[in-house]
C-alpha cells in the first residue's frame, strides 16, 4: 500500500499558500513588527515575577478569564452592556469569526493593502475573499466598496482602523456607511488604537452588526498574545462556541491583569512613541528622494527608489524593517519602519541614508 503524500490529501488552496514569514532578528535592531520598544518599569516587573512564581501552573487557567475581562473593561472603557471575547492574539479571533460564518459560498470582504491575515484566514476556512483596492492616496474607494457589498453580500467585512501597512485612519463616516450597508458582520480592527486617538467602541450600541477588535501586542505586551473583541452578547455567545478551551493561558491572564492595573504605564509609553513618530517623520522628510506617508499608528510607511536594494542595505547594517515591495501594486518600492526608541530611530536614519 502506498503511503499518502501531502499534495494528495491537503486542499489545493492550502498547498498554494506561503506560510506567514517571521524573519530571524537575533542581534539586530528590530523595527519590523510594530512592537513597543520600551520595557516595563522595574517595580512592575518585580511584582509580575512574584505573581508568576506563585501561580499554579499545574492547574488549568480560568476558562472564562473572568478577572482579566473585568480588568479589560476598566482599562479599555468597554461600553456598558457589551460582551467581551478573548483570543490568543487577534489572529485567533479573526479565525473564529471566519469559521463561524463560513457557509458555502460565503464571502469575507476587506480592503487592500491591509492586514494579510484577513485574506489568509479566508482561505484557511474555505471562504471566498474579496479585496477592494484603496485609492492611490490610501483612502477608501467608497463607490467600489459599496458596489462590492451590494454584489457579493459579504458575511463579514474587516476594516483595520488605523490601517496596516499604510498607517492611515480612514474617514469615520465612511466606515459608518460600510456598517450600515453591510448585510452581515463588520469588524473594526483597532490594533493601533493607542496611537490614533479615536475608536468605534462608543458606537457599538448604535450598530448591532458591529464588533470592535483590539490587541495588547502594540501596547507593549506582544509576548503575551492577548487579543479581545467587544460587541453585542447576541454575537459573542455564538462565537464563543468556537473558542478552544483554555485558550488564554494562566501566565497571560496573571500578567495582563497586573499590567492593566497600571494602564497609565502603557498609556505613557504610547505617548512617547507618538512623540518619536513625529520626530522620525520629520527626519525622514528631510531625506531627498523619499516619500513619507502620514501615520496614525506606531509605524511609518515610506517609498524609496529601488526598495529591495535599500532594504537589503539596511538589513546588512543591522536594522530589520519590513519590505513591502511587490506585495501589492499600491506598495511598489515601499518600506515600513516601526517607531523605536530615540536611539533606535537615529540609528535607522543613519543606516537608511547609507543604504540609499
Amino acid at each position: 500500500m502506498m503511503l499518502p503524500k501531502p499534495d494528495s490529501i491537503i486542499r489545493d488552496e492550502i498547498l498554494s499558500l506561503k506560510a506567514y514569514h517571521v524573519p530571524v532578528s537575533t542581534g539586530m535592531i528590530k523595527l519590523d513588527a510594530m512592537e513597543n520598544p520600551y520595557s516595563l518599569p522595574a517595580d512592575l516587573q518585580a511584582k509580575i515575577s512574584e505573581l508568576v512564581s506563585s501561580t499554579p501552573m499545574n492547574r488549568y487557567p480560568d476558562p472564562g478569564a473572568i478577572a482579566l475581562k473585568e480588568s479589560l473593561r476598566k482599562a479599555m472603557d468597554i461600553p456598558v452592556g457589551m460582551d467581551l471575547m478573548l483570543g490568543n492574539g487577534s489572529d485567533e479571533l479573526i479565525q473564529i469569526i471566519a469559521m463561524a460564518v463560513a457557509k458555502p459560498d460565503a464571502v469575507l470582504l476587506s480592503i487592500e493593502p491591509s492586514f494579510v491575515m484577513y485574506k489568509m484566514i479566508a482561505t484557511f476556512t474555505g471562504m471566498r475573499y474579496v479585496g477592494v483596492p484603496l485609492n492611490a492616496d490610501f483612502s477608501l474607494d467608497m463607490q467600489r466598496i459599496l458596489a462590492e457589498i451590494e454584489q457579493n453580500q459579504p458575511a463579514v467585512i474587516f476594516i483595520a482602523y488605523p490601517n496596516n501597512p499604510t498607517g492611515n485612519l480612514f474617514d469615520a463616516e465612511d466606515i459608518s456607511r460600510i456598517i450600515e450597508a453591510a448585510p452581515g458582520l463588520v469588524i473594526v480592527d483597532e490594533a493601533y488604537h493607542a496611537f490614533a486617538g479615536t475608536s468605534f467602541l462608543p458606537r457599538l450600541a448604535q450598530y448591532p452588526n458591529l464588533l470592535v477588535m483590539r490587541t495588547l501586542s502594540k501596547l507593549g505586551l506582544a509576548g503575551l498574545r492577548l487579543g479581545f473583541m467587544a460587541g453585542s452578547a447576541d454575537w459573542i455567545v455564538q462565537l464563543e462556541k468556537l473558542r478552544l478551551p483554555y485558550n488564554i493561558n494562566v501566565l497571560t491572564q496573571v500578567v495582563a491583569q497586573t499590567v492593566l492595573e497600571h494602564i497609565d504605564v502603557l498609556t505613557q509609553q504610547a505617548k512617547s512613541i507618538m512623540v518619536q513618530r513625529a520626530v522620525l517623520k520629520t527626519q525622514l522628510e528631510t531625506i531627498p528622494g523619499i516619500e513619507v506617508f502620514p501615520s496614525d499608528a506606531n509605524f511609518i510607511l515610506i517609498r524609496v527608489p529601488q526598495a529591495d536594494s535599500v532594504f537589503e542595505g539596511i538589513r546588512q547594517r543591522g536594522v530589520l524593517i519590513k519590505n513591502l515591495n511587490n506585495g501589492h501594486p499600491l506598495l511598489n518600492n515601499c518600506l515600513r519602519v516601526t517607531v523605536g526608541t530615540e536611539q533606535e530611530n537615529e540609528q535607522f536614519i543613519q543606516v537608511l541614508m547609507n543604504s540609499l
